[in-house]
């Protein structure tokens, strides 16, 4: 089993839970963060690091997110490892509780 990020992190991309990632298993887009499967030890560390709770392990990924999980394997494999914490976007705070943003995601 693996880590998916999922919808929340739209817009926000919050990188507290690359600080405890022990494997970079993290990649970076333009505004959204994914985790590459491949890479994923299901440590479950950045579970609680992520303040939107966009993380969930693969199995528990709710039902209208389970989209994300081939994104995530998809991202991954085009986009770059982020190894180190850095500040959110700046309208982060203004669209952590917003839903359906899966049109905003920026490739």
């Amino acid at each position: 089993m693996t880590y998916v990020v999922t919808e929340s992190c739209i817009q926000c991309k919050y990188t507290d839970c690359v600080d405890v990632c022990p494997v970079d298993c993290f990649v970076e887009g333009p505004n959204f963060l994914a985790i590459n499967p491949d890479e994923c030890i299901d440590c479950t560390l950045c579970v609680a690091e992520c303040p939107v709770e966009a993380i969930f392990a693969e199995d528990d990924v709710p039902a209208d997110q389970q989209e994300f999980i081939a994104l995530n394997a998809r991202l991954s494999k085009v986009w770059p490892v982020i190894t180190a914490r850095k500040d959110p976007l700046p309208d982060a705070d203004q669209f952590a509780a917003t839903k359906g943003k899966l049109g905003l995601l920026k490739e």
